[in-house]
């Protein structure tokens, strides 16, 4: 399973009022894991940026005048993003500024690229409810060290974002997901073994042992005051028997 944890930085809010992405910042998961194939990009806006957004990412006009157009790069994104599954904190914002890029060179929506979208300040939304779901909270929250951000910035953001991701999704799964590794790891010296071509023994309980199992069986019941499912489930069961032997067939 592919996915690509993905953040934007913009020259402002409207991408139909003509604000543009400066920094993309995609951070690669496999299987759930960091694989270290990341992108990163910094973009040409052909604008300034709005003085409320320089405040948020730092990122000077001047820095950006030497780095590539997004159009000169487009193709490689996409090729990064195929069939991909994106996690992205608040994707409309995020994807509607791609649409917006890729409409501006005669390329179709995002979403015709990638295998889903998924939205993780609404999935923090339905887990956290009533509470504070920015980046920066559920670090808190879910522990992820982001002592490191004092401006926000695409990659960085990425990062901080796949930490919170898996640790969003982990759940009771965490400890299948150790034990499988540890089964791959301890298994890795060892070589697997076919068993359908042995012919196992079949051992039957004794009559003592059936009987012993019948006592433990009968006095559980009685605890129960015979309400036990399973000598419900035989007497029926008996009852048919019985009624099939005397060619009783009943219709319903």
């Amino acid at each position: 399973m592919r996915q690509i944890v993905l953040d934007t930085e913009t020259t402002g809010l409207s991408a139909e009022g003509g604000d543009r992405i400066i920094e993309l910042g995609c951070v690669e998961l496999l299987n759930r894991k960091l694989s270290g194939n990341n992108l990163h990009f910094y973009f040409n806006p052909g604008r300034d940026s709005h003085e409320d957004a320089l405040r948020v990412h730092g990122i000077s006009n001047e820095f950006l005048r030497d780095k590539p157009k997004f159009a000169e790069v487009a193709q490689e994104i996409l090729a990064y993003l195929q069939g991909a599954e994106l996690i992205i904190h608040n994707a409309a914002f995020d994807v509607g500024f791609l649409n917006k890029e890729l409409e501006l060179i005669g390329k179709p929506a995002l979403h015709t690229f990638v295998g889903g979208i998924t939205d993780t300040l609404a999935m923090a939304k339905e887990l956290y409810p009533g509470k504070r779901n920015s980046l920066d909270a559920l670090c808190d929250r879910l522990g992820v060290d982001n002592s490191g951000r004092t401006l926000h910035g695409a990659l960085l953001d990425a990062e901080l974002l796949a930490d919170v991701y898996i640790n969003m999704t982990r759940g009771q799964d965490a400890l299948l997901i150790d034990a499988g590794d540890a089964v791959e790891q301890a298994g890795a010296g060892f070589e697997r073994i076919d068993l359908s071509r042995f012919d196992l023994p079949v051992l039957h309980a004794s009559e003592q042992e059936l009987a012993a199992h019948g006592d433990v069986l009968a006095q559980i019941d009685k605890a129960c005051g015979g309400k036990t499912v399973w000598l419900q489930r035989v007497d029926a069961a008996s009852a048919q028997d019985a009624h099939s032997s005397y060619g009783i067939i009943s219709v319903s």
